[in-house]
């Protein structure tokens, strides 16, 4: 199969003050969320994507803006609603700080697979519609592009958390085991019996590797010996 590569936003204004965003309308990047991903963008400068697919929601389309400006071919742009944030319903636009005392909190801590939010959605809908968004795009890269092909989806920390804890066959209780930062890049291959993740958090590092065709076959019995960076000319 084709590989993606997950990235969230860069920092927002709500992010900067510590209030849940949700869906909320003008949210947007700030400058250091600018910069994060003008730096993404640049590391994912050295792979010929063939698809940037996009949450709605502003914060992400602009990051993904950044991403296709520094590509040198015109990939796929689509926006997906499946990608968007999870609808935290009455818990969006208050503050962090105020929700942790809420008594929903410790559950969405320890159990997300039992919340759903108060007038929202349930973690688990966020995990089942972003996963299926995934799969699914990734199916159709493969079948356009052939399986060497590497795409991008931009979206949300909770959304990429939950495909990420699929992709390592973990149950969603287990989510907020995983960091998932603003820009940040994580790479998942599905491959033809079970995902490989490559890595994920990443927000430095070279990508250029990505360029050659990614393995999916079986794991190597004690590692291997990793990807090779392509020679520059």
């Amino acid at each position: 199969m084709a590989t993606v590569l997950l990235v969230r936003h860069g920092r927002t204004t709500a992010n900067a003050s510590g209030l849940l965003a949700g869906r909320a309308d003008g949210v947007s990047l700030d400058g250091i969320g600018r910069d994060q991903a003008v730096v993404t963008g640049d590391r994912i400068a050295a792979v010929p994507v063939v698809g940037v697919v996009s949450s709605p929601l502003e914060r992400c389309r602009q990051t993904a803006q950044f991403l296709l400006d520094r590509q040198g071919g015109t990939p796929h742009a689509p926006v997906d609603p499946d990608l968007t944030e999870c609808d935290y319903g009455q818990w969006q636009g208050r503050m962090l700080t105020d929700l942790a005392k809420e008594a929903l909190w410790p559950v969405v801590q320890s159990q997300p697979s039992a919340v759903v939010f108060p007038g929202g959605e349930s973690m688990a809908a966020m995990q089942a519609r972003s996963v299926a968004a995934i799969r699914r795009h990734d199916a159709a890269f493969e079948a356009e592009f052939g399986p060497g092909a590497v795409w991008v989806a931009v979206s949300h920390g909770d959304i990429i958390k939950s495909v990420l804890a699929d992709a390592l066959g973990m149950h969603l209780d287990l989510f907020q085991r995983i960091t998932v930062g603003p820009a940040s890049v994580s790479i998942v291959n599905y491959g033809i019996g079970r995902p490989t993740v490559h890595a994920t958090n990443t927000d430095a590092g070279d990508l250029s590797w990505l360029a050659a065709s990614v393995p999916s076959g079986d794991a190597p019995v004690g590692g291997g010996a990793g990807h090779t960076t392509p020679p520059t000319a």
